[in-house]
């Protein structure tokens, strides 16, 4: 019995590993920015999640979208 399953390649690699550094970096930001304590890391490491949808948000704004 032949199978009919194709392939599916993901070709998608390089911009994980791109979305990674910007993830690293902005942790790195938000931490040194904080206070040092736990909760205050804890939030850096929450912001740098989230920061592409402020910038998106401010951008959208900005352009009257």
């Amino acid at each position: 019995m032949a199978s009919n399953r194709g392939r599916v390649v993901e070709q998608a690699g390089p911009w994980g590993f791109v979305f990674f550094l910007a993830y690293i970096g902005a942790a790195i930001y938000f931490v040194s920015e904080s206070n040092g304590s736990f909760w205050g890391v804890i939030l850096g490491l929450l912001q740098a999640i989230v920061w592409p949808v402020y910038v998106i948000f401010w951008v959208l704004t900005e352009i009257g979208a």
